[in-house]
């Protein structure tokens, strides 16, 4: 993207943040998932991903994969990893907030062979939207990392209601705000471990993302971003 068009793109993003804070939507949708519809109206879909990560894949194909079942892919934009998971034998649902990223994930899948269940709505209102468990693994790439603070436990409460005894939860997000971000994101670990420790969840794994392992808009996340991974296990009784 040329610089002129980035600027504008930024410009009009930041625009769309202040306006969706301002307005009232009668349907009660959140004024965050109107700032989603504005940039993927606009095409800038700066943090879509090609490929699944390779922790994800590394559970799904590695030596000592899970067992395939139902998965839960929260945030899941235009559909890679759910189609991806898919692909590999899992029932998979994947939930976004965003419309067009549904219908373009749908084209997708479609166009690959597969059929994920594409949900519209807000994670944080999961048993609202039909979406029931138990499920054995969980996906949040950059889905909590952007919610409001006030949402947050909503989040967590919603996600856990789904989610079996023993199941697999991969999260990922950013320490802290990547440049030019059109609203903030930011999860650090004690924030995970707050979050998630309360309800039922023990951290396996937290560490930050290696250097080539993901790439968002042909940069590498961990120099720009600090992305990290969470693994977490729901306990068992």
């Amino acid at each position: 993207m040329r610089c002129a068009a980035l600027v504008a793109a930024l410009s009009l993003a930041g625009a769309a943040v202040w306006l969706a804070r301002k307005a009232r939507s009668s349907s009660g949708e959140r004024w965050y998932a109107r700032v989603y519809r504005t940039l993927y109206r606009l095409g800038w879909r700066v943090w879509e991903r090609s490929v699944p990560p390779t922790d994800l894949v590394t559970l799904v194909e590695g030596t000592a994969s899970l067992p395939r079942g139902r998965a839960l892919d929260l945030g899941c934009g235009s559909g890679t990893d759910s189609i991806y998971l898919a692909k590999h034998g899992w029932d998979v649902t994947g939930v976004d907030i965003v419309p067009e990223a549904l219908d373009l994930a749908r084209r997708r899948a479609i166009a690959t062979g597969v059929a994920p269940r594409f949900v519209h709505g807000d994670a944080t209102r999961l048993s609202d939207l039909g979406v029931t468990g138990p499920f054995g693994l969980v996906l949040d790439f950059g889905c909590l990392h952007t919610l409001p603070p006030d949402q947050r436990a909503a989040y967590v409460r919603s996600v856990s209601a789904v989610t079996g005894q023993g199941a697999t939860f991969l999260l990922y997000g950013f320490a802290r705000p990547p440049m030019f971000a059109p609203m903030r994101a930011g999860l650090t670990a004690a924030e995970v471990s707050e979050l998630l420790g309360g309800s039922g969840w023990d951290v396996v794994r937290a560490e930050p993302v290696d250097r080539d392992a993901i790439r968002v808009a042909r940069v590498r996340v961990d120099r720009s971003f600090e992305l990290w991974r969470y693994q977490l296990v729901r306990r068992t009784a």
